[in-house]
Formats: C-alpha cells, structure tokens, sequence
C-alpha cells in the first residue's frame, strides 16, 4: 500500500512539470507612448488579455520571452510619441541562458531589452500557479507517507 501511494504521488509531480513544461506562453504587443496597452506598468491582467485590442497570448516552443523598450535614448527621446514597448517570444534562448535587462543594438538602433524565462513572465508578474501546485503535491505526498508508515506500524 505504502508503494502505490508513493508511485502515484511521485507521478502526480511528473505529470505537473510536464504539464508546466509544456504550456510555456508569453505576451505579444506592441504600443507607443503613454496611452498605449502594451507599456509599463502593464495594465493588463494576463487572465484578461482577449479583451484588450492588440494584446495577445502567443504558444512559446523557446520558453524564452522578452520585452523591448526604444525610443529612450537618442532621437526618439524627444518625440511626442514617447518609448515604444514591444513583448514578444524569442525565438531561442540568450548564448548564456540568463535572465537579464540590458542596453543592446537591436536593427542598428540602442534599445532596452528584458529576457525572461517562463509562462507569462513578460508581464507584469509571473504566473506562480505552478509553485502552488508543487506545494500541494509535496504536502500530500509527505501526509500519504505518513499515513501508509502509521498503518503498518500497528
């Protein structure tokens, strides 16, 4: 008995990574200046972007997302447009596979960009459903573990 509880929570928490593993998403828009729905802060709620104009949850194979500001630095600065803000999935992963923002040239122009790994994590905060789900997992685990050592100690 205390094998069969085991197994079948140990495949519970291989089922939920791979679940994880698979349903990698990431936010893509584009806006300009202020009043746009795609800037910083992000003013969308990630469970309610079918409602907005212009945003949109995209599958992402790399699991990489990232975010692009221009505009901040040189001739566009001064534009009354303001910084344009643009989410996206890469299409791979950085050489160094590290989360990170930075200055970088982007089509011969200094732009901001922000890399991310994981669901969601180009908005404005990560998806922690996952995190929950492990906790979860875990708990029943430990009290399944214990139950099964408490029958068979009597």
């Amino acid at each position: 008995m205390k094998n069969i509880l085991y197994n079948i929570s140990f495949m519970g928490l291989l089922f939920i990574g791979l679940v994880n593993g698979l349903n990698k998403r990431c936010i893509r828009c584009r806006s300009r200046g202020e009043l746009g729905s795609c800037g910083d802060p992000f003013p969308t709620n990630v469970t309610e972007t079918e409602t907005q104009i212009g945003i949109h949850v995209v599958a992402c194979p790399s699991g990489w997302c990232g975010k692009m500001i221009e505009g901040t630095t040189g001739a566009f600065r001064t534009d009354d447009y303001g910084a344009a803000t643009q989410r996206m999935c890469l299409q791979r992963s950085p050489s160094d596979d590290e989360e990170r923002c930075a200055y970088t040239m982007w089509n011969h122009r200094k732009v901001y960009m922000c890399f991310c790994n994981g669901d969601l994590c180009n908005s404005a905060g990560k998806a922690t459903s996952f995190h929950s789900m492990l906790l979860i997992s875990i708990l029943v685990l430990i009290y399944n573990v214990r139950a099964a050592m408490q029958s068979f100690s009597i």
